[in-house]
């Protein structure tokens, strides 16, 4: 049950064309049917219902007969768009067979479907994608693809790193126009905190693991961006595109 099933049953309540006892029943059967167990998994059903979006696949580590078990269960039992991140392309081929309606994107590692026809992206509350390097790419379409199929207008604008700032100045129209803004960068981090300081809105790094011996996979840019002395900048884990996406997503979403 979604919340546009809830919100007609109350109206139908209201216009009195159904008793409470139907209403009593249907969500008394909402804590049975909010996590399925098939046994490898505990699919939580009511993800949707109580964040907005269905629960999202974490492909890594995954048989491609789990990827597609799960995938076709949310797929039959949820309206919104679905994702799995971290994913092969082994594993999208054999979902792809049973379900031909998913799609893969190489560069973000996902399998999705986009297929929620109540999302009105809005154009006036634009989500910012930069990265400092070409290398950083893979990372910030994984934030890209996750923050565009949870609803939001996404732009990017990739390789304009401190090795060379009046790339980034280049930008500037889109920074400040951006509602929040998402900065992906390894080696020692440092882009962050500069767009932090060229902007009032919020600022989600995503340190990653590209970069010589000493970023230490990633490290090196997680502290320096932690230890960032521009306001408003918020920090997620090493490479977790997925996570900056969501986040950006829910501030983006704030009224």
């Amino acid at each position: 049950m979604d919340e546009q099933s809830i919100r007609s049953l109350l109206q139908d309540y209201k216009a009195g064309q159904i008793d409470e006892s139907i209403i009593l029943s249907a969500l008394k059967k909402l804590p049975l049917t909010a996590v399925e167990d098939i046994g490898f998994a505990s699919i939580d059903h009511y993800r949707e219902l109580r964040q907005g979006f269905p629960e999202v696949i974490y492909a890594a580590g995954k048989t491609k007969e789990q990827v597609l078990t799960i995938m076709q269960s949310l797929y039959d039992k949820s309206k919104g768009n679905l994702m799995a991140t971290r994913a092969s392309v082994e594993q999208f081929e054999y979902v792809s067979k049973v379900l031909p309606v998913m799609k893969y994107d190489e560069a973000a590692r996902m399998i999705y479907v986009d297929r929620d026809k109540r999302i009105k992206r809005d154009k006036e509350r634009t989500i910012l994608i930069l990265t400092a390097g070409t290398s950083d790419i893979p990372v910030a379409e994984e934030a890209r693809l996750t923050a565009y199929l949870w609803g939001n207008e996404v732009k990017t604008h990739y390789d304009c790193g401190v090795a060379g700032i009046h790339r980034l100045f280049a930008h500037i129209n889109d920074i400040e126009s951006a509602n929040v803004l998402i900065v992906v960068a390894g080696m020692e981090g440092a882009l962050a905190s500069v767009v932090g300081g060229l902007t009032d809105k919020p600022v989600i790094a995503v340190p990653t693991s590209v970069g010589y011996g000493a970023s230490f996979n990633g490290i090196a840019a997680l502290l320096a961006m932690l230890n960032s002395c521009a306001a408003g900048v918020s920090v997620v884990n090493i490479d977790n595109g997925f996570g900056a996406g969501v986040l950006a997503s829910k501030i983006n979403r704030l009224r």
